[in-house]
C-alpha cells in the first residue's frame, strides 16, 4: 500500500502531488512511520543525485526512515538495493541502466514494506 503511494507521488498520478524520488518515498510512508510534512519538504533537495555523496535519493529516503544509514535495517536495505541497482550512487545507477528513477523509488519502497524490525 505505501509502495503504491510512493509510486503515485513520483509520477504525480491519482491525485498525488508529483515529487522527486526522495520525497516520493518519504511521502509514501509518512503515515506508516509517523513522518511529518517537514521531512517531505526537507527531501525536496535530495532528488536527481543531490543526496549526500551523490547517493540515490530514493535509497537515502528509505535509510532515513529506517533510522539512518548505520542501523542494521538500513544496511540490509542498502544491500538489497545494491543487488538490484548495481550502485548506491545516482549517476552510476543511471549509467548502468539496471533501474530507472521510478525503479529506484519502487525498489526502495518495496524494501521498506518487506523489512522486518
Amino acid at each position: 500500500m505505501s509502495a503504491s503511494k510512493s509510486r503515485e507521488h513520483f509520477l504525480g498520478i491519482n491525485g498525488s502531488t508529483k515529487m522527486n524520488c526522495a520525497q516520493a518515498v518519504i511521502a509514501g510512508f509518512k503515515d506508516k512511520f509517523s513522518i511529518g510534512d517537514e521531512a517531505i519538504a526537507k527531501f525536496a533537495s535530495f532528488g536527481g543525485g543531490k543526496a549526500p555523496k551523490g547517493r540515490c535519493g530514493a535509497l537515502h529516503a528509505a535509510q532515513f526512515i529506517l533510522g539512518g544509514s548505520q542501523t542494521r535495517e538500513a544496511k540490509k536495505c542498502e544491500e538489497i538495493f545494491l543487488h538490484a541497482a548495481g550502485s548506491s550512487k545516482c549517476k552510476e545507477i543511471r549509467a548502468l541502466k539496471k533501474l530507472s528513477c521510478l525503479g529506484c523509488v519502487e525498489k526502495s519502497a518495496e524494501i521498506l514494506e518487506r523489512i522486518q524490525f
